[in-house]
């Protein structure tokens, strides 16, 4: 029997919470060997068991840049008769054209906030990447086909520092007028506090960028994803962005530690008494399970937690 916490609502909170869970590719695409297929394949599988209704499964991104993902082609066949969202990552319209030839009815671009990251990605301009993503969207669009806005470094950039509120608006006031269905807005280097995140929302409802347009994505690199995402939370966002067991970080960021657990938000989400359809042991059992082919323990706290807390007492 899973331990769970005590459920203690707290007011203005929203009643259920969506995870856009990523492990299986910003996870995975961030490991030094590469994981087979048919393990992937089983990882989404047993995320889909556990709850979870929306799982990015893999990027259409040139093998050359993410070798980790470079089975797109045979994994989206593995798991796309589950009764889940599976979204992938494309980079460009040759992505685009991989990812609707297998079927896929859910997208997502990567743009960035700033100008260094932005070169160091994609070897673009900002402005210069969001005119590549354009006719991306826009075919998407025509296919009915759902498109996500990823936007990194929008609270801090390890070339530039903080990122101004105004910059990360106005990119993202392109992207959902080019006709982004939604936005996850990154904390790529994991160093927001919850006073910059209300700020941002803040400033991006006062620019005609609705709440429930928006996700947010953050990185434990200092410890504050959770209390960035009860932040958000407060403010009215029902999309968060986590990773199964804590997997994943930037491969061109390299102070971003791990994203924020799943396991970690469920804990909080389950104490707050908000929904997220969840099943806490499966998905701890899930990581765990991906932790023994990976070769390290997970590193989510509420794995480790509940992990040894099934272990027998030793006497001292």
């Amino acid at each position: 029997m899973t331990t769970l916490p005590m459920a203690v609502p707290a007011p203005g909170l929203p009643a259920r919470v969506r995870i856009h869970e990523v492990g299986a590719r910003d996870g995975l695409q961030n490991e030094k060997t590469t994981v087979p297929t048919d393990v992937k394949a089983e990882f989404v599988r047993r995320l889909a068991d556990a709850g979870l209704t929306t799982i990015e499964a893999t990027s259409f991104v040139h093998p050359k840049w993410v070798p980790q993902l470079a089975d797109a082609e045979q994994l989206f066949p593995l798991v796309s008769d589950l009764d889940v969202a599976l979204p992938v990552l494309v980079p460009n319209e040759r992505g685009l054209d991989r990812a609707l030839a297998l079927g896929a009815r859910g997208v997502a671009v990567f743009a960035s906030a700033t100008e260094s990251f932005a070169k160091a990605n994609l070897n673009r301009t900002v402005d210069e990447a969001l005119a590549m993503f354009e006719p991306v969207v826009a075919r998407a669009r025509a296919e009915d086909v759902r498109v996500r806005g990823y936007l990194s470094m929008c609270f801090g950039d390890p070339w530039e520092g903080a990122v101004p509120v105004e910059q990360v608006v106005r990119v993202c006031r392109a992207l959902l007028d080019m006709g982004c269905h939604e936005l996850s807005l990154g904390d790529t280097i994991g160093v927001a506090t919850p006073g910059h995140v209300r700020a941002l929302l803040t400033a991006l409802n006062e620019q005609g960028v609705p709440t429930d347009a928006l996700g947010v994505h953050f990185h434990d690199t200092y410890g504050q994803a959770l209390a960035n995402t009860l932040a958000a939370l407060q403010h009215g966002v029902t999309t968060v962005d986590a990773s199964a067991g804590g997997l994943g970080g930037c491969p061109y960021a390299k102070s971003a530690t791990g994203n924020l657990a799943t396991e970690d938000l469920v804990w909080m989400l389950r104490g707050l008494g908000i929904d997220t359809g969840v099943d806490l042991g499966r998905l701890v059992a899930t990581s765990e399970w991906m932790a023994s082919h990976l070769g390290r323990p997970s590193p989510s706290r509420t794995v480790r937690a509940l992990a040894a807390s099934t272990q027998p007492h030793k006497e001292q």
